[in-house]
């Protein structure tokens, strides 16, 4: 069992359209390498970023699941990672995994421009 990674529609429904957004807002809040967001199966929506202090190193993918699960979600969705990346990190898809094995990872370049969509199979 692994990934399956094909191109982004090119126009996504609104509500993966709106963790997009949430996970570039994020990005550009603080200037971080990376923004993500991820929707709950109740439709909450959780955002985080790259967090690299000296004792604590999470990716913006990982942030977001983390807030998501402190808050009580069982299950997700969708998730977001605006990056400059080719790729999101793996141990990123595991947290999403971890939760919810066939929830869409979209990976969206600075512009807020999905390009690519990851399920897990």
């Amino acid at each position: 069992m692994g990934e399956r990674t094909e191109a982004a529609p090119e126009e996504l429904d609104s509500e993966d359209a709106k963790i997009v957004t949430l996970a570039r807002s994020a990005r550009a809040r603080v200037g971080a390498a990376e923004g993500a967001a991820v929707r709950d199966t109740d439709g909450r929506t959780y955002t985080g970023c790259t967090v690299e202090l000296s004792a604590l190193r999470l990716s913006a993918l990982q942030a977001a699941v983390a807030a998501a699960v402190s808050s009580g979600a069982e299950s997700l969705e969708a998730a977001a990672v605006v990056t400059d990346a080719e790729e999101v990190d793996g141990d990123s898809v595991a947290a999403v995994r971890a939760l919810e094995r066939g929830a869409p990872v979209f990976r969206a370049g600075g512009d807020g421009r999905a390009v690519e969509v990851s399920r897990g199979e």
